[in-house]
C-alpha cells in the first residue's frame, strides 16, 4: 500500500466517523421534549444532509470538485 492509500485509509476513516457523530447529533434536535421547530425547518436539515451525501458521492464518480455551500435555517 502506498502512501497515498494510508493517508485515504486513515483520513477516510477519522473523517466518516466524525461525520457520522456529527450527523447522529443533528439527529438529537428531533427530540420534540427539548427542541420545538417546523417541520419546514426539519426539512431544510433533512435537504441540506442529503444534497451533501449526493454530491460527496457524485465526487467520487468525477474528479471535478465543488464549491462550499453555506447552511442557514
Amino acid at each position: 500500500m502506498n502512501d497515498k492509500e494510508k493517508n485515504f485509509k486513515i483520513l477516510g476513516e477519522n473523517r466518516t466517523r466524525k461525520a457520522i457523530k456529527m450527523i447522529k447529533l443533528v439527529g438529537n434536535l428531533a427530540n420534540k421534549s427539548h427542541y420545538s421547530y417546523s417541520k419546514a425547518d426539519a426539512d431544510k436539515i433533512c435537504n441540506a444532509l442529503q444534497n451533501e451525501i449526493t454530491a460527496v458521492k457524485a465526487r467520487f464518480k468525477s474528479k471535478k470538485s465543488r464549491e462550499d455551500i453555506d447552511f442557514t435555517l
